[in-house]
């Protein structure tokens, strides 16, 4: 008999069905003359209650059937008795297919702390949180490919390994096929790495940025999504050495364009994961109630669903940096020195603590800053006539703060170039990128998402490391 999954099977399936599923045993409960299974095969958090008389329960090793066991069970859909689920199904046989020692086995039916999940990431797919976000992770996955397809947009992959820094900041892990212990030096001791596999130093990707514009520059909608590195040493709940971006570029579109484009695929995005995945939305606005329940009230997280509803009710707002500045200098939390960094001057590099500021205090709506001061930006961003700013944006989120940053880029070849010679950039490295801004330069815009920074938005997570199924963070490379 064909498997039935648990999804399916509770979405609905008529009285007197017989049918085949199978799954791993999330808990068991015995009396004297039958035995009750919550089976759950990952299709749904909610799992298929299975009854089991003592007669089939002695036809196996019925002490075997244990928390994290795999089995098989085949059997009569019937109506509940119980109040917490509308069917059940009644147990023909039972077939054990993995036994699970509970001895050893880590997962119990109790609540396990984040910390604790996360040393068992190989096995934490299995737990009620872990599973939702994995599906809602996947929902989200989709709705970005479905999204950009139903727009006209090409899927480019950009490479993973690179010869340059598209973001100028230094942090990135390096590539080499060369024997550490016998490294190949030059005349003056410097290591020679013209017999390196590439002939020079690779490193793996911070963004697929630069490398996408090339495409635009012929294909006019683009967009890639794939995995990036950092090596910063962060040990925070917001950083990851390896995250994964999705960057679409747009040729013939200006900075109004590019916020109209963000706007539009955020709200896109959560739309999609309210009408494809409240089960396991309402399960961890659930889990995140019953964490914060010790909190004052006023220091608590906004509801799950209500802050997803909250971005698609309201129209972003959309202000400048140098109107940012004033509203942060002259608030309360500023004046009364309350934030942890104070705003005294223009070209201050705002954080996470004004971020949230402007969007859950002084707008109370997501927020879009614009023309940012060029010295705290790329040497990509198209430069504004005042010669201060840059044509930047970042979108602004509740609880999270930035969740998208972007700009119109620099199309004109002579500035683009002396912005990179200001920057000490080597040119050697970027002579394609110019290339681009010498045949048939066009205005453009892009912008780049953080996908786990989606996830922790979506799932109200709290650290960057639960939404990712393997993290990569320093010293911990472990699955």
């Amino acid at each position: 008999m064909k498997r039935t999954e648990i999804k399916i099977l509770l979405n609905n399936t008529p009285i007197g069905t017989e049918l085949n599923i199978r799954g791993w045993v999330r808990n068991k409960r015995t009396s004297k003359n039958v035995a009750f299974i919550a089976l759950n095969d990952g299709s749904t958090i909610h799992n298929a209650q299975i009854v089991v008389e003592i007669a089939i329960a002695e036809t196996i090793n019925f002490s075997k059937v244990t928390t994290g066991a795999s089995i098989t069970v085949i059997g009569t859909v019937v109506a509940s008795q119980g109040s917490n689920q509308q069917i059940e199904v009644v147990a023909k046989s039972i077939e054990i297919l993995g036994e699970a020692n509970p001895d050893e086995y880590p997962l119990q039916p109790k609540k396990h702390s984040l910390e604790f999940l996360r040393e068992i990431a190989h096995l934490r797919f299995r737990s009620n949180t872990f599973g939702a976000i994995a599906r809602l992770r996947h929902s989200m996955i989709f709705a970005v490919h479905q999204y950009f397809t139903q727009n006209g947009f090409f899927n480019i992959h950009t490479p993973i390994i690179t010869g340059s820094d598209a973001e100028g900041a230094g942090e990135m892990f390096q590539v080499t096929t060369l024997n550490l212990n016998q490294l190949p030096r030059n005349e003056d001791n410097s290591i020679d790495y013209s017999t390196d596999f590439f002939g020079k130093i690779t490193n793996l990707t911070v963004s697929g940025q630069l490398e996408v514009e090339t495409a635009m520059a012929g294909l006019s909608k683009v967009y890639t999504f794939g995995p990036t590195f950092r090596a910063e040493n962060s040990n925070t709940s917001r950083h990851l050495a390896e995250f994964w971006m999705i960057e679409p570029e747009v040729a013939f579109n200006d900075l109004i364009d590019n916020m109209d484009l963000a706007e539009d695929f955020l709200k896109y995005l959560i739309r999609y994961a309210l009408d494809h995945n409240m089960d396991d939305l309402l399960f961890l606005s659930d889990r995140l109630k019953e964490e914060e329940k010790s909190k004052a009230e006023e220091l608590r997280s906004m509801e799950l669903i209500e802050k997803l509803k909250f971005v698609l009710e309201n129209q972003f707002a959309r202000i400048s940096y140098t109107e940012a500045i004033e509203i942060l200098k002259n608030s309360n939390p500023n004046k009364k020195k309350k934030f942890q960094y104070l705003i005294e001057e223009w070209g201050a590099d705002l954080q996470s603590e004004h971020e949230r500021f402007l969007v859950e205090k002084h707008f109370k709506k997501p927020v879009i800053l614009t023309d940012y001061p060029a010295h705290i930006k790329a040497f990509y961003m198209k430069q504004s006539e005042d010669g201060k700013t840059v044509r930047a944006m970042d979108v602004l989120f509740p609880q999270i703060g930035e969740i998208i940053g972007g700009s119109q880029r620099e199309e004109n070849y002579d500035k683009l170039k002396r912005r990179i010679n200001e920057l000490g950039i080597p040119e050697k490295e970027l002579w394609w990128y110019l290339d681009t801004r010498k045949f048939g330069t066009v205005v453009h815009s892009g912008f780049g998402l953080g996908f786990e920074r989606l996830m922790l938005f979506v799932s109200g997570m709290t650290n960057i490391r639960d939404v990712i199924p393997f993290p990569r963070t320093p010293q911990n490379a472990d699955f």
